[in-house]
């Protein structure tokens, strides 16, 4: 009987490490197959995360180059703006300068009366008045009258006030300026 135990004895161990590798085996195989789960979880949250932080990198990227797009042409306007008031502030100095000499107001008169049928009225700044009365006194059409309201410069009425030119320093310069805009535009761009 003891051969019998013994063989049961080994029958026993062997059935038990069978059963115990099997086990084990099963218990690697699950480890294995959740290892191999979460390796490709995380590769796929992984490739997520780099979508979206791609995503958000391209975005940003849009948004920062239309900012600097506006701010650039924003710029551009603001110098644009700068530089047309400058020179029409320097444009409407000279052109005061021009309509205050009293030659010039009197040569340019002249040659706005010139053609001019019917009574014609002249008004300029009292300080260039006098001038212009002595200069125009042989054309018995024409009238000089004073304005305080024109700084430099003059104005023409014909027919009974209807038609009246205005050759005032902000009549001139905002003309010239107008007219120089289109070409202080190209120069600015």
């Amino acid at each position: 009987m003891s051969e019998d135990l013994q063989s049961l004895l080994e029958k026993i161990n062997r059935d038990g490490v069978e059963k115990a590798k099997a086990e084990a085996a099963r218990i690697m195989a699950e480890a294995k197959a959740k290892a191999d789960a979460l390796v490709k979880s995380a590769a796929e949250e992984a490739e997520r995360a780099k979508a979206d932080a791609k995503k958000a990198a391209e975005d940003y990227t849009a948004r920062a180059e239309e900012t600097i797009g506006q701010a650039a042409r924003d710029t551009v306007l603001k110098v644009k703006a700068s530089v047309s008031a400058l020179l029409e502030n320097a444009l409407a100095k000279d052109v005061d300068r021009a309509l205050s000499d009293e030659k010039t107001v009197t040569a340019l008169v002249a040659d706005a009366i010139k053609g001019l049928v019917g009574p014609v009225e002249v008004a300029v700044s009292p300080k260039l008045a006098a001038a212009l009365k002595a200069q125009l006194a042989a054309q018995g059409s024409v009238t000089v009258v004073t304005d305080e309201d024109i700084g430099a410069g003059f104005s023409v009425k014909t027919d009974g006030g209807r038609v009246e030119h205005t050759f005032t320093e902000d009549a001139i310069a905002a003309e010239i300026a107008k007219r120089l805009r289109p070409e202080l535009a190209k120069l600015v761009k």
